[in-house]
């Protein structure tokens, strides 16, 4: 396959890595996709590039069939986890939407920053990584889908969209191919 250049001006996105997600069960362990994903913002963050945290504090008013959690949430639940070393230069959206994009100003900060690429990862594969993404491809961004930096509570959830959905709305690298991309080593690959 070609391999696909990097943007002059790329952002991370980094979706729900919070107290109240990273240790719900999911098919890869928590502390493997925030390690990578930590890796990752470093990474950005040495480039000059924008890192963009995201974390959940709500849902969307809408009825389902599955309602509301039957549990509450600890206090913190929203709080990101340390091992991201969130910087003062870090863009933090709340969403209260399985997408970044609706109901917050994403879309015009990056723009801001003439962000043409973003690169996604986090957690859920299917939900929170998988709206944003969708979003960011309609809203014209190159999207790239980091998928060892991203898990789902289901197996084949994550590899639906991964093997299957992602390829549609963007390209699919790993965490070890964008750090070599940042650092010069080549383009991605698809």
């Amino acid at each position: 396959m070609p391999l696909t250049k990097l943007d002059t001006t790329a952002a991370l996105i980094l979706i729900d890595l919070q107290k109240g997600i990273v240790g719900l069960p999911t098919e890869h362990p928590g502390s493997e996709i925030v390690g990578r994903s930590a890796q990752l913002a470093r990474a950005f963050r040495e480039h000059g590039l924008p890192v963009v945290l995201v974390n959940v504090s709500g849902r969307s008013p809408g009825r389902t069939d599955v309602g509301a959690p039957k549990f509450s949430f600890p206090p913190d639940w929203t709080e990101l986890v340390p091992e991201l070393e969130q910087q003062p230069n870090d863009y933090l959206v709340t969403k209260e939407r399985f997408g970044a994009f609706i109901g917050t100003s994403l879309d015009e900060t990056l723009r801001a920053r003439e962000v043409t690429q973003i690169f996604l990862a986090g957690v859920s594969t299917s939900g929170g990584v998988e709206s944003t993404g969708r979003s960011a491809y309609d809203l014209g961004y190159h999207v790239v889908f980091v998928s060892d930096a991203m898990t789902d509570m289901h197996e084949d959830a994550h590899h639906r969209r991964v093997e299957k959905m992602f390829p549609r709305l963007g390209e699919v690298e790993t965490t070890e191919g964008v750090l070599k991309a940042l650092t010069g080593g080549g383009g991605l690959r698809d």
